[in-house]
């Protein structure tokens, strides 16, 4: 079987019929239905989308086979999954995490950094996530500047190291983002 993809994660119970609330991480959040069968991380148990409508940030869908509460509320948390040959190609510049955790992260000049470990999104962009091979991992920007080039066959990704400003090394003070008043430090 092909790699395996994220795709939904089950949330609260809606309701007393078995329906729950799905967060899909699918670009159209219907998609999930026409996947076909969405199986558990271990993939020891399979999931079929029975019925979905749109909620505000989420969709309120049904399974076959889970007709109550109860039933709903044991799937709270599970993650599931396609298999990776059964999403759409991707276009240029367009990837999905799954194809880019695992690559090797090497400067502009060709140096080893680490291992990408996640991509994260928090609601200002993706950010890439680096595990060198000692210390705290690296959370970048993953945008054209700091990421110039992603090479899948060649299973690495280019990273061009922002400049940092070390304000504290050279004596000044770190901003606070707020307009200086006359008699300010």
């Amino acid at each position: 079987m092909s790699q395996l993809v994220c795709v939904a994660r089950i949330g609260a119970a809606h309701g007393v019929r078995g329906a729950i609330k799905l967060w899909t991480f699918t670009e159209d959040p219907f998609a999930v239905k026409r996947y076909g069968p969405l199986l558990s991380k271990d993939g020891k148990r399979q999931f079929e989308v029975a019925q979905a409508r749109e909620a505000k940030d989420h969709l309120v869908a049904t399974f076959k086979g889970v007709t109550t509460r109860d039933e709903a509320e044991r799937l709270n948390g599970i993650e599931l999954y396609v298999a990776r040959d059964k999403l759409p190609a991707t276009d240029e510049d367009e990837y999905y995490h799954t194809d880019l955790i695992g690559l090797a992260a090497v400067t502009t000049e060709g140096d080893a950094l680490g291992r990408v470990l996640a991509i994260h999104n928090f609601g200002a962009g993706d950010i890439i996530e680096i595990a060198p091979p000692k210390g705290a991992t690296m959370l970048l920007p993953f945008s054209n500047a700091v990421v110039p080039e992603v090479d899948l066959a060649g299973g690495r990704v280019v990273i061009a190291l922002p400049q940092e400003i070390e304000a504290e090394e050279r004596g000044e003070a770190l901003s606070t983002g707020r307009p200086r008043e006359r008699g300010d430090p």
